[in-house]
């Protein structure tokens, strides 16, 4: 059993039906299989799949492979609303504006937002933990990846929301979280990108919102390590810890916005 379902993931990574993402899912899995149990890897795989499969958004063969290989249940038929054409491709927007547990609520009730990912980007460490992140070891930030779909949602409506619910002219951390980890950092993935972030970040300097300079970084996108599975959707998990750190995060971010007004 555990062999088909190895030989799956090899012929799921190879069939050009796949979409980028699945893709991507299924290659880590793979790499992992030497190295962990194959029931962690599995049940992992299960729950990063999970959110597309109760949306019916998944491709059809990773949907079978998806309930018949990681649910264990019948076959089942894509019955929801037929996916459109230009569906079969999304895009990744990945955000850092201080601590993850703040960074995907924000985005997560958007339509057009397909999945969203706490992890570690734009460091020299492989699969860093938590523990070395926060520490600073191999120059990780924690940062969100949202998978979107631009037929529904565009990337400047993305970088818009990432400005709103950050402060930009903090280059050392973001509100009560401190420290080069928490930095924001806008990593682009194209040209198109580039262009977009830089054109928002110059339109928020010349608008009269802040009088400290803008000092959000916008860097090329790299390795996007998964953060823990306790820290995935933790403003579901934890709701009442969630709505404190939030709330307190507004405050400062009124009171930043306040204190500079003052300045003029």
């Amino acid at each position: 059993m555990e062999e088909q379902r190895l030989n799956q993931l090899y012929n799921l990574i190879l069939n050009p039906g796949t979409r980028q993402w699945e893709r991507e899912q299924l290659i880590q899995a793979k790499n992992q299989w030497d190295e962990q149990s194959q029931a962690t890897i599995l049940a992992q795989l299960e729950y990063t799949l999970r959110p597309l499969a109760l949306r019916g958004t998944l491709t059809p063969d990773v949907h079978d492979f998806y309930f018949t290989q990681l649910r264990g249940e019948q076959k089942k038929t894509i019955d929801s609303k037929p996916l459109k054409e230009s569906s079969s491709v999304y895009e990744e927007a990945i955000f850092a504006g201080g601590c993850f547990w703040c960074m995907v609520e924000p985005f997560d009730t958007y339509p057009g937002v397909i999945n969203i990912r706490s992890g570690y980007t734009g460091g020299t460490t492989t699969r860093p933990t938590y523990d070395q992140v926060l520490s600073g070891e191999g120059g990780h930030v924690e940062a969100v990846k949202i998978i979107f779909d631009p037929t529904q949602l565009s990337y400047r409506k993305l970088v818009e929301l990432y400005f709103d619910v950050t402060d930009p002219t903090d280059a050392f951390g973001q509100f009560q979280d401190r420290g080069p980890h928490y930095q924001p950092v806008i990593y682009v993935a194209n040209l198109t990108q580039e262009g977009i972030a830089k054109e928002e970040k110059a339109k928020l300097a010349n608008s009269s919102r802040y009088t400290n300079p803008i000092v959000t970084k916008i860097l090329p996108s790299g390795p996007f390590y998964e953060a823990e599975a306790m820290h995935q959707d933790f403003y579901k998990k934890e709701p009442k810890r969630y709505r404190q750190i939030k709330r307190t995060r507004n405050q400062l971010q009124r009171f930043n916005l306040w204190r500079q007004k003052r300045k003029r």
